[in-house]
């Protein structure tokens, strides 16, 4: 059996969990190409016009794995994955909403990734899901442990600087041996990494010798206890990481400038990238850069020429 899963939104975190989960299982996993136009056209035409582009994407990847010709499709309903906060509404009801879009699919497969008791929740998860497919319950049991030794491999690779698009061998660091200003580029990592839709943001800021910090780069130890500092949290799983790890790379003085990077329409940036601006008020300086299907790199580079240069007369005359 092959098992397509979509080569965005939670693939971004969460593939080398599943793809070892499934292999463990004795299934074949094929993931869905890398970003292309023909992929984001084919979105946008099939998608409800006020989606974000991250929601219209995602339908270009279904179908490009119906198109070839894969025995289920796995999209999980992404519900909560930590105390107190859950995924954007979009996420929730993403299952639904491909099989109302798209005709002719094959079966697709979207357990409820709800942990209200952490591991023990996500063990059960993978129990019933093997039994779905088939598989016994304890091979599924036996498939998370292992899935869950990758997945810790990947998160220790980030944490150690490199970026999620790295560590998944979507792109390659390049040796870049001139040592620029150091900048805090937050988003979801579906949009940073995804080289495409970002226009090649990464590399961008690598040809201009930047050093490169991420959300996921910033220890979760530290973030967990920079959330008790808020007021009040934000909803949404990704959400709150882009404003902790703002926080983070603030306070310690780590970072020369911050970019927020968002989705044009997406409703919960609105409130993270006011909140990652106040924290870098007076600070360091700050810009949000928005992406949507007309984003082109040109402009793109326009902004980033504007805000690297910026950052290096600041850094020469401090």
């Amino acid at each position: 059996m092959r098992i397509g899963i979509p080569s965005t939104l939670a693939y971004y975190e969460y593939f080398p969990f599943w793809e070892v989960f499934f292999q463990e299982l004795g299934f074949e996993v094929v993931s869905s190409p890398t970003t292309t136009k023909a992929i984001l056209d084919w979105g946008v035409q099939h998608t409800v016009s006020d989606a974000c582009v991250p929601i219209k994407l995602v339908h270009g990847h279904v179908r490009a794995l119906a198109e070839d010709n894969v025995d289920v499709i796995f999209l999980p309903r992404m519900v909560r994955v930590a105390p107190k906060e859950t995924f954007c509404p979009k996420f929730l009801g993403l299952p639904d909403l491909i099989q109302a879009s798209i005709e002719d699919l094959p079966p697709m497969l979207s357990p409820r990734i709800f942990l209200r008791y952490g591991r023990m929740s996500l063990f059960r998860i993978c129990g019933q899901t093997a039994h779905s497919l088939g598989a016994s319950p304890i091979k599924g049991l036996r498939a998370c442990a292992k899935a869950l030794d990758a997945w810790h491999v990947f998160l220790r690779s980030v944490r150690r600087g490199m970026t999620v698009a790295e560590a998944l061998g979507i792109r390659q660091r390049m040796k870049n041996t001139v040592q620029g200003p150091r900048l805090a580029l937050l988003g979801y990592p579906y949009l940073i990494n995804d080289p495409f839709v970002s226009a090649n943001l990464l590399g961008l800021l690598e040809e201009r010798g930047v050093q490169v910090l991420t959300a996921e780069m910033a220890p979760p130890g530290a973030l967990k206890r920079l959330s008790r500092q808020m007021p009040k949290n934000l909803f949404w799983h990704y959400s709150n990481r882009v404003v902790w790890a703002a926080m983070y790379y603030l306070d310690k003085g780590m970072v020369d400038g911050v970019i927020h990077v968002t989705a044009f329409g997406c409703g919960p940036d609105a409130m993270v990238s006011k909140l990652v601006e106040l924290e870098a008020k007076g600070k360091v300086p700050f810009t949000t850069l928005s992406l949507d299907e007309h984003s082109g790199q040109e402009g793109i580079i326009t902004r980033i020429d504007a805000f690297v240069d910026m950052l290096v007369r600041k850094k020469a005359s401090a």
